[in-house]
């Protein structure tokens, strides 16, 4: 039996005892493996990620090294989440990068979806292997793979970008979580006392809010993203509408339209609504929002966010429409 496919004999993980279970044999596992030597793992602040963390700083404590590299395309709050939980409640040796500029500029006049991807997920691997050779002894690199990662596309993570880093960093891979789907991770991470918020937190893209910036990329509009979502995500959890709806988030296109603010003719950005629930994600269904909520959302948008002045809800399921817009 391949080294990549989940054993017959294991059993799902759907309980605190089953999960912790799976956390005790982890930790045997993990320092029988890591023994005393240094392990890096690249800290999204996702689920999978944190998971690792957590269960790796149970196991090794000061013997991993996070980094978590904030290139400005993350949803309000999550870099600051991340230190919060990992370096002052979790005491986790973390290195946090301040990467927003560097990431932004070359994002400059880039348009096209699959070159920002690419430009993205470049500089994610370059500032990643910048932190790697400043470290020393570092024999591990730990990765949140999980089993539909290897189903899909191999035994190597791609969102985490760390699959590109040059072969002269000879790094073993840790894994813990490669035989469990996302609920079992799930379970995992509650068992281990992460924050519910990041447990359960949304299906986001790798290069994050970059591609709900429709067009070339601005500091205005990207922060009307991060802005306007921030509002969405606060009325939803606000509604009970958290964890009903499997993913909501705004997206503000590269086009104005003209609109009266103050009383005065305004010529600013449309913000864009979309909550869908999926199974599976190859297709997806629109939820059904009150109309008044959406009135209530609209209106906090368009006065509490800079340079917008319409709010529009996606009403396109899947197909014909994607989930996301890039």
């Amino acid at each position: 039996m391949s080294n990549n496919v989940r054993p017959e004999s294991m059993e799902r993980i759907t309980t605190p005892e089953l999960a912790n279970a799976f956390i005790e044999e982890q930790l045997i596992e993990l320092r029988k493996q890591i023994g005393d030597k240094k392990v890096l793992l690249a800290l999204s602040g996702g689920v999978d990620s944190s998971v690792v963390a957590a269960l790796l700083i149970k196991a090794v404590g000061k013997q991993l090294v996070c980094v978590h590299v904030n290139h400005g395309l993350l949803r309000k709050g999550e870099p600051e989440q991340v230190v919060e939980v990992f370096r002052n409640q979790m005491d986790a040796n973390l290195v946090y990068v301040d990467a927003v500029d560097r990431f932004l500029d070359k994002l400059v006049g880039v348009a096209e979806p699959e070159q920002k991807r690419k430009i993205i997920g470049a500089e994610f691997i370059r500032v990643f292997e910048e932190e790697a050779r400043k470290q020393e002894g570092i024999e591990f690199l730990a990765q949140g793979t999980i089993y539909p990662d290897i189903l899909e596309s191999g035994p190597v993570k791609a969102h985490h970008n760390v699959g590109g880093l040059p072969e002269d960093l000879q790094f073993e891979l840790v894994e813990p979580l490669k035989f469990l789907f996302k609920d079992e991770v799930r379970v995992v991470g509650d068992a281990l006392g992460l924050p519910a918020n990041m447990v359960y937190r949304q299906p986001f893209p790798g290069p994050g809010l970059g591609v709900r910036c429709i067009g070339a990329i601005t500091r205005d509009r990207l922060e009307a993203v991060r802005e306007s979502d921030a509002i969405l995500r606060e009325e939803f959890a606000k509604n009970d509408l958290e964890g009903k709806v499997w993913q909501y988030f705004t997206v503000v296109p590269d086009f104005k339209s003209t609109g009266v603010k103050n009383n005065m003719r305004s010529y600013e950005w449309p913000v864009i609504i979309r909550a869908v629930n999926t199974r599976d994600a190859m297709t997806a269904t629109v939820e059904d929002i009150p109309f008044s909520l959406l009135q209530h959302i609209t209106a906090r948008i368009t006065s509490e966010v800079a340079g917008v002045n319409r709010v529009l809800y996606d009403l396109t399921p899947k197909p014909t429409g994607t989930i996301e817009w890039e």
